[in-house]
């Protein structure tokens, strides 16, 4: 038995096995980046909502600085993503590919980059021209909502599929993907009921005290 060949496999298993722990690790820190970046700013905007506040947060250049950020995570995790495939196709061969839940992550990282294109080229130029979410008009001020949704459901998403091990070959594609479009119809109902009271309240406190008054003839002489 020729020991050298033995100890090479070895080796070179090693080596692969670290360089797979380097690139998951780039795979998690961009991944960390993207989802702390969109949290924070949503809760700082739910927040404003509430409080009837308008700062950066809903301004189009912070809008534009997170994007270009998430958007360098995004890619940071499509090249470390591809190479993690890579890595396994070569362990485990071509069928590794068959897994619904490797699958469910990369139809989600897809419709993450299409509606971060679309974020891009479509809402960040009319909040550019609005000034802020509240100032949109309804229908991009709904479409602004719904891609916000999206983005922060598929985020957190994908990093549960990321970790979600136990998921692998146990469960269909459609299952592992049940409660994905539920989340989104959820978040983003909750975010345009919110949006909605922020921009009557704001509506109303513009209102000048006297305007029902003057509005109604039978007090306009008071």
């Amino acid at each position: 038995m020729d020991f050298t060949i033995i100890a090479s496999f070895f080796e070179q298993k090693t080596t692969m096995e670290f360089m797979r722990l380097g690139i998951v690790y780039a795979h998690l820190i961009a991944c960390c980046v993207a989802i702390g970046m969109v949290l924070t700013s949503d809760v700082a905007m739910i927040k404003e909502l509430f409080k009837g506040k308008q700062s950066h947060l809903q301004n189009a250049q912070h809008m534009e600085s997170l994007q270009k950020t998430v958007s360098a995570a995004l890619v940071v995790l499509w090249i470390t993503g591809l190479a993690i495939i890579w890595v396994d196709i070569g362990d485990k061969g071509l069928s590794y590919l068959l897994n619904p839940k490797l699958q469910a992550k990369i139809a989600i990282v897809m419709l993450l980059t299409f509606n971060g294109m679309l974020l891009h080229s479509l809402v960040l130029p009319a909040l550019q021209k609005a000034g802020s979410l509240l100032k949109l008009e309804f229908n991009m001020r709904m479409f602004a909502l719904f891609a916000g949704a999206l983005s922060g459901v598929s985020w957190f998403y994908a990093a549960m599929l990321g970790v979600g091990r136990p998921l692998s070959w146990k469960y269909s594609l459609s299952e592992i993907l049940a409660a994905y479009p539920l989340l989104i119809i959820a978040g983003f109902m909750a975010m345009a009921l919110l949006t909605q009271w922020a921009k009557n309240r704001e509506e109303g406190e513009g209102t000048p005290a006297n305007a029902h008054a003057l509005r109604n003839p039978a007090l306009a002489a008071w």
